[in-house]
């Protein structure tokens, strides 16, 4: 299982304090079928706990996924800044995760290399 979140993710993540081991925590439920919301075409929104409390109180965060073989971290929010993805934003993530979840692997490495796309260690 590939895990990788964009460059813009990575802000978040930093400076929400989540990390990696976070994100290969929500992957992991995922892969044993325990999604907060499927959004369908690909999209999948986890909830990722803050440091020191629980998930009902942390982030969400929205995941390009496909079931055993990647995840995409391409957004997150805390529950105390907005309710959910907007209509419009959804229509551009199930086009985004359409792209993203097509690359083979020398597309992959191709992305990384270049710089929008960074790996996330888990340690399985």
């Amino acid at each position: 299982m590939r895990v990788l979140k964009t460059k813009a993710f990575a802000r978040f993540a930093r400076k929400a304090g989540l990390d990696d081991a976070a994100l290969c925590n929500a992957v992991s439920d995922a892969e044993r079928g325990l999604i907060d919301a499927d959004l369908g075409g690909g999209v999948i929104k986890q909830r990722v706990a803050r440091r020191g409390r629980g998930k009902s109180g942390g982030f969400r965060t929205v995941i390009l996924y496909r079931r055993g073989t990647r995840a995409f971290f391409v957004f997150g929010f805390a529950k105390s800044d907005r309710a959910n993805v907007s209509q419009d934003e959804l229509v551009a993530l199930k086009e985004l995760a359409s792209e993203m979840l097509a690359y083979d692997e020398a597309g992959i490495i191709r992305v990384i290399e270049s710089g929008p796309l960074i790996e996330v260690t888990c340690n399985e």
